[in-house]
């Protein structure tokens, strides 16, 4: 009979365990993990309204802790990556973060008595930690900046050291370097170019082949503003940037140019 029970408030407690987790923060001087428990105890844990949510596309509610307080001594010339479980990785330098400009980031936290609502796009939701912004155009923050399934928080060194195969040279064109900055910011959450980079999301955009090198550039903009309109594929994860807001037509052009220039700069392996 005690076993009988055991098992069943083990069975009960297992929807409180699938949710409840731990987030990692290196800022370089040792490893801080902070819980869900610990996470919505704090003191300046609040409730947060977030309209035009980028995950559930509509104005969401969340318990979040204003993301500056869990990065002590945070540095304008630091860089950091948000690591998520499914291999999403935001590259998003400290400055953002900083701003005094209005946009504020948050560590929106998931409650294991109250779940969020399931994403249609993934079965395994957005939590247990989720970045969010209020504000976020005074930063200029795009959709790729608000990771969601948080696993870990590190600060690295920028992306142009981490990974130099991936940098345009300095002869480069100045929408090169233009389309260079959206890349980073944009496609290489999810993809590697030229073996470098630490998304494990999407496929590497120049080995073996650049996508400039088989679509013409109507498709790749068509693919790229709404990825069903080349292939449809209603598992596929790659959301596109179907606004102006989400990526402009001159960012999208630039971006090109970089792909088009890095089809010619393969890395030698």
């Amino acid at each position: 009979m005690k076993l009988l029970l055991r098992c069943c408030l083990l069975w009960l407690s297992l929807p409180l365990l699938a949710h409840a987790a731990d987030l990692r923060i290196d800022l370089g001087k040792g490893t801080k993990t902070w819980s869900t428990a610990q996470l919505l105890a704090r003191p300046d844990a609040t409730e947060v309204t977030v309209p035009g949510d980028v995950a559930f596309r509509r104005t969401m509610r969340y318990r979040a802790v204003p993301l500056l307080a869990l990065l002590p001594g945070l540095r304008a010339d630091q860089h950091l990556q948000f690591v998520a479980a499914d291999g999403f990785t935001a590259e998003i330098p400290a400055t953002a973060i900083l701003n005094r400009q209005g946009a504020q980031a948050w560590l929106a936290v998931e409650d294991p008595a109250r779940p969020w609502p399931a994403l249609a796009e993934n079965a395994k939701g957005a939590g247990p930690f989720y970045l969010v912004w209020t504000n976020p155009q005074a930063a200029h923050i795009g959709p790729e900046q608000w990771p969601y399934q948080l696993a870990a928080i590190r600060a690295l060194s920028g992306v142009d050291a981490r990974f130099p195969a991936i940098v345009p040279s300095a002869d480069a064109s100045a929408d090169v370097r233009r389309g260079f900055d959206v890349f980073k910011r944009t496609c290489f959450a999810c993809h590697t170019l030229n073996g470098e980079g630490d998304a494990k999301l999407g496929p590497d955009l120049n080995l073996p082949y650049n996508p400039t090198e088989y679509l013409c550039a109507d498709l790749l903009r068509g693919y790229i503003r709404n990825p069903q309109s080349l292939r449809r594929w209603p598992q596929a994860k790659m959301q596109g940037f179907p606004t102006q807001e989400s990526l402009s037509d001159a960012d999208l052009d630039a971006t090109l140019d970089y792909l088009r220039y890095m089809a010619r700069h393969k890395a030698v392996h």
